[in-house]
């Protein structure tokens, strides 16, 4: 017998996995990535158990914990007049080409790379699908996106309830605190992720990340790039 947990692309599911085989040795967990389109199947019909999703989805007969808010982000080609930003806004992005948008984000991306133009994303996909000749830079009014666990209304039981106490970061003798209609509590942490603050950072799996932001606020000495045509060593276009 197991925990069974599905996860869209840009949730990365290792920290509960380990926090989930300290606490529950005996309740393996078994995590399976799946594509946004199918991100409801298997826990509908009963194969999965649980469900990182990207919001919105229908809700009917679910339970729905909102988690965290993804930024979005602009992927370029690494020598994009825009690839030294710190951060664009969408004004600055109007007259770019756009790459042609695919169902597989590794697809876009490699489109991207070839030149076709720019791609929007969430920035945790963007991260999954790297590569060295492409930049992803935040864009500061896009829409942005949502991760929530959901799980079935008839499968709520303790053992979910224990997963979701691993989620929201309760402690093996910390109390449940009652049902899911409470679930998104003072316990909750931090509801946006944005890429790590810092000029011209690189997440650590190679993708060129640009971001003039810290999570929940803006950092010091951000500046556009885009809107106003400034480029590295300010130049303008």
């Amino acid at each position: 017998m197991s925990l069974r947990l599905r996860y869209v692309a840009g949730v990365s599911p290792a920290k509960w996995l380990r926090a989930w085989a300290d606490r529950r040795p005996d309740l393996p967990l078994e995590a399976t990535r799946v594509d946004e389109g199918a991100q409801l199947a298997e826990v509908r019909t009963g194969e999965a158990d649980l469900a990182f999703v990207r919001l919105p989805v229908d809700d009917e007969g679910l339970h729905v914990i909102p988690l965290w808010e993804e930024v979005a982000v602009a992927v370029l080609p690494k020598d994009h007049a825009l690839a030294e930003a710190e951060e664009l806004a969408l004004a600055d992005l109007a007259d770019e080409a756009r790459a042609p948008g695919q169902d597989d984000p590794a697809m876009t991306v490699e489109l991207v790379a070839a030149g076709t133009g720019w791609a929007m994303m969430p920035h945790g996909v963007a991260r999954l699908h790297h590569r060295r000749d492409v930049v992803a830079i935040p864009v500061t009014d896009a829409p942005t996106t949502r991760i929530a666990l959901v799980w079935r209304v008839e499968r709520d039981d303790e053992e979910i309830q224990e997963f979701v106490g691993v989620v929201r970061g309760r402690t093996a003798r910390s109390s449940r605190g009652g049902g899911p209609a409470d679930a998104t509590g003072d316990d909750e942490r931090s509801d946006r992720r944005r890429p790590a603050a810092g000029r011209g950072e690189r997440s650590s799996s190679g993708t060129a990340s640009r971001t003039g932001r810290g999570a929940g606020g803006t950092g010091r000495g951000s500046r556009r790039a885009g809107a106003h045509g400034r480029r590295k060593g300010g130049k303008r276009r």
